[in-house]
């Protein structure tokens, strides 16, 4: 388990968009944390920031105390595992080999750059398939599953790596409510019985009430909500999402239960199981 600090980060981009104010958050060793917020809110920023796919203009990421930097990036992305909103899976190929990409960090340079796996590689490949319940679908072209199933191989991916940090960005806004609630079952399960920390952004209010230890709600690049699940009143809901224009959660008693916008406004095609 890893505890994370996030202090003082913010993020402004080269054309002067601000889309992190100074944020500076603790969050505990082995906790589901769901990010909510509407679309620009910063919350994927936020997980981008976390694993080294952005760089703070200030501030600075501590993973069990050391800083996430330039010097040490490799090494620490190879303990943050990070599921994507559009899969980002390298369709041709079949889903054992993407899994297998989730290993790529714990070989050396030139074994990276060779695909190198050895014999445990694949024992682990075929151990986070059974666990992602992809057993049957190994050796199938990963553009032939339905987007359920493609979403369980990016997890696979991240399991993969025997992560101490899971980061999940928007990993059901494509998908059906009841595929959706798989996702988030599997994605739970791996926080509490592998005691991952866990952090995930959403756009559903009710999946962050139903798995969530701790959300933080984010508006306009700040935390405005940063408290358990619990306190997720409909008065806390409002000062994150404003009066629902964003046209996502909120809006018309929180909006449509499932789906939503990415924050660069792209809405995702429902996808089966």
């Amino acid at each position: 388990m890893s505890r994370i600090e996030i202090a003082s980060v913010s993020k402004t981009y080269d054309n002067g968009v601000a889309a992190l104010k100074p944020i500076t958050v603790d969050i505990a060793a082995g906790s589901f944390v769901v990010l909510l917020g509407p679309s620009g809110a910063g919350k994927s920023t936020l997980l981008r920031t976390l694993n080294g796919l952005e760089t703070p203009s200030t501030g600075e990421v501590r993973i069990d105390g050391e800083v996430l930097g330039r010097a040490n990036l490799r090494a620490m992305r190879a303990r943050i595992g990070m599921v994507f909103q559009q899969f980002n899976l390298v369709g041709r190929l079949n889903v054992m080999t993407n899994v297998l990409c989730g290993r790529l960090g714990k070989r050396s340079g030139l074994g990276s750059l060779f695909f190198l796996m050895r014999r445990s590689d694949l024992e682990r490949g075929h151990a986070v398939l059974a666990r992602v319940g992809l057993t049957d679908k190994a050796w199938e072209r990963a553009d032939r599953l339905s987007g359920g199933q493609q979403q369980r191989v990016g997890i696979g991916r991240a399991l993969a790596q025997e992560p101490a940090v899971l980061l999940a960005d928007e990993p059901v806004s494509n998908l059906d409510p009841a595929t959706s609630r798989e996702i988030m079952d599997l994605i739970s399960d791996i926080c509490r019985r592998d005691g991952v920390t866990t952090i995930v952004s959403l756009h559903q209010v009710e999946l962050a009430r139903r798995y969530a230890d701790r959300v933080i709600g984010l508006n306009d690049g700040n935390v405005v909500f940063d408290g358990p699940v619990g306190d997720l009143t409909e008065e806390v809901l409002r000062r994150i999402y404003g009066d629902g224009e964003d046209g996502g959660e909120y809006g018309g008693e929180y909006g449509a239960e499932y789906g939503g916008e990415d924050e660069g406004g792209h809405g995702g095609d429902v996808a089966d199981a």
